[in-house]
């Protein structure tokens, strides 16, 4: 009989005395700088309440639009592009919504509805119950993963 696997259970970064992730201003967990899935996982267990669902399915959707996906934190903020350079999208925490940030969102068709004051940045705000158009979503996330990603 094969053995049973099992994932590892992720363990959050300890910051400060209390040993807890701090939440910075809105909510937004403050994490190290860190490449790879472990790392936008830690910041996903560490999204307050309602905003934990709404990551854990921006990261599935986005996996699932663009499998060889690479991941990272930096700026307190998961991070999605098709190398360790170069990223198309991301999203963090503010006080009222999930921010998600397609970096050259003004090439997408249709353009996602939330200008930027930087001209190619388009965002997509979420707030606790909303529904998001998923399937117009992943449209957004396979074509911005075609062009040119920005050096993060």
């Amino acid at each position: 009989m094969p053995a049973r696997t099992t994932k590892p259970k992720l363990q959050l970064t300890k910051s400060g005395p209390s040993g807890k992730i701090k939440l910075l201003s809105g909510g937004n967990p403050q994490i190290a700088l860190g490449h790879g899935d472990d790392t936008v996982q830690t910041y996903i267990a560490a999204m307050p309440g309602w905003k934990r669902a709404v990551g854990e399915l921006l990261d599935r959707l986005i996996t699932h639009a663009v499998p060889k996906v690479t991941k990272a934190v930096k700026w307190n903020t998961p991070l999605y592009g098709l190398d360790r350079d170069h990223r198309f999208m991301g999203f963090h925490c503010t006080t009222k919504y999930v921010k998600v940030a397609f970096f050259k969102g003004a090439h997408l068709d249709p353009m996602p509805p939330v200008a930027s004051t930087q001209k190619e940045v388009r965002y997509v705000h979420i707030h606790e119950n909303d529904k998001l158009d998923e399937e117009q979503f992943m449209r957004w996330v396979k074509e911005a993963a075609k062009l040119p990603g920005v050096k993060m």
